[in-house]
Order: C-alpha cells, then structure tokens, then sequence
C-alpha cells in the first residue's frame, strides 16, 4: 500500500464555499471515495450491481424479483439475469410466496449474509485506515460532513 499523502486543511477560500464550485468540487471527492470502497469487496468479487442486490435484501428480507427491480431501478429482464447469476452462486435462494403462487420471493443464503458482512467489513477497514492519518480536528470536520451528506441524500 502506498504512504498517504500528506493531508492538508487549510480554510477554504470563499469562491469554494459557492454552492456552485462546492457542489462540483464535492462530486468528484465523493465519486473518488466511492470508487475506491466499491473496490473493497468479499471473497466473491461480486460486481457492485449484484452486491447492491444482496444489500437490499440483507436489509429488507425477501423480496420478489420485480420488487428488487423497482427497488434497484432496472428492468426486470436484468434483474431475472442477476438474481439467477447470484442462485449460481449461492448467494441467494428463490422461495414459493406465501400468498402468490404465480410468483417466488428472493432471499438470502448463510453464504450471501457472509458476502455482505465481510464485504462491509472491507470497506470500513480501508475507510478506518484512511481515517487514522488525519488530525483530530480533521475527523470532527468530517463528522460534521457526514451528518450534512446524510441530510442532503435524505432529500
């Protein structure tokens, strides 16, 4: 693993503080923190699609295949290839539904709440790691960050 450069956090200059100039700035330190924890993943490699699927169903329980594509936002056709691609894996298992037979509920496997578990542990293992460069003053920045990212994506 490379050394961490040096961080350095001067007060930003009032053309950053533009909701115009932060907005942009932000997008691109987002995307890069997000492209390098999707990197982080679990013993299956799983492509981010497919992770995402495991993700909901960890969180939400079963769902049927049409529920995971509205959820997800795809068409159902690809959401059928996923999930079939996710059974050949083990990660997932179909289930008759309670209520419909014309339909199957998705679920998660022992294997697949293990996916999830060890891919999160990954990503907050490297996040932890590039945390502990920073100052304490630094962290307390980005404390407050998180709460005001968490507001703006709740909108």
């Amino acid at each position: 693993m490379p050394a961490a450069e040096p961080i350095t956090s001067s007060s930003p200059t009032k053309a950053q503080c533009r909701p115009a100039t932060l907005g942009g700035d932000l997008r691109v330190a987002l995307t890069r923190v997000s492209r390098a924890l999707r990197s982080q993943r679990g013993g299956a490699d799983l492509p981010e699609g497919q992770f995402g699927v495991l993700t909901v169903l960890h969180k939400h329980g079963g769902m049927t295949p049409g529920a995971l594509a509205t959820h997800e936002r795809i068409r159902p056709p690809s959401m059928t290839r996923t999930v079939n691609a996710l059974v050949e894996l083990g990660l997932v298992h179909k289930v008759e539904h309670p209520t419909d037979g014309r339909q199957v509920l998705v679920a998660l496997t022992d294997a697949g709440v293990l996916e999830v578990k060890e891919t999160r542990r990954r990503r907050d293992a490297w996040l932890t790691q590039q945390l502990t460069s920073l100052t304490h003053e630094e962290r307390e920045t980005l404390a407050r960050a998180s709460d005001l990212l968490t507001r703006i994506a709740a909108r």
